[in-house]
């Protein structure tokens, strides 16, 4: 690993750009091509090549195995928490007009909680998957 001094500094220069390309994704998902999954699996894929270039320990040193593994569910919490309240006033799952003062205030914000459920768990999930191929071959 010490020989690869190029891939090295060129991924020390475009690593801050990859996770402002995912949330330009994120928020531009509502009026184009993009969103919640494809702004995770962005983000997922920093941390591989993170983890191709400098190794899996500095990888899991920057996203703990332990923390990843709890993000998984608390991004389905987070999509969850978008329909919830519609629930607990006796209308449809998902009926984002609750979540505001107005219907399409509320659908911006459902839709909104809804992406950021999934980019979470879509990331985490797939850094966890990451993890599970590289720990097969080190035992």
């Amino acid at each position: 690993m010490r020989f690869d001094l190029i891939p090295r500094v060129i991924v020390k220069l475009i690593l801050p750009f990859i996770p402002l390309f995912a949330l330009y994704v994120q928020f531009h998902g509502e009026y184009g091509p993009g969103g919640g999954f494809q702004a995770g699996v962005i983000s997922a894929g920093m941390l591989i090549l993170y983890a191709i270039v400098f190794g899996i320990d500095a990888a899991k040193r920057f996203a703990p195995q332990s923390v990843v593994e709890r993000l998984v569910p608390l991004g389905v919490l987070i999509y969850a928490s978008a329909g919830l309240p519609a629930m607990f006033q006796g209308r449809s799952f998902l009926d984002y007009g609750v979540l505001a003062a107005t219907p399409a205030n509320g659908h911006a914000w459902g839709i909104l909680i809804v992406e950021i459920g999934v980019l979470v768990t879509v990331c985490s999930t797939m850094i966890a998957m990451f993890y599970a191929f590289t720990e097969r071959g080190r035992e």
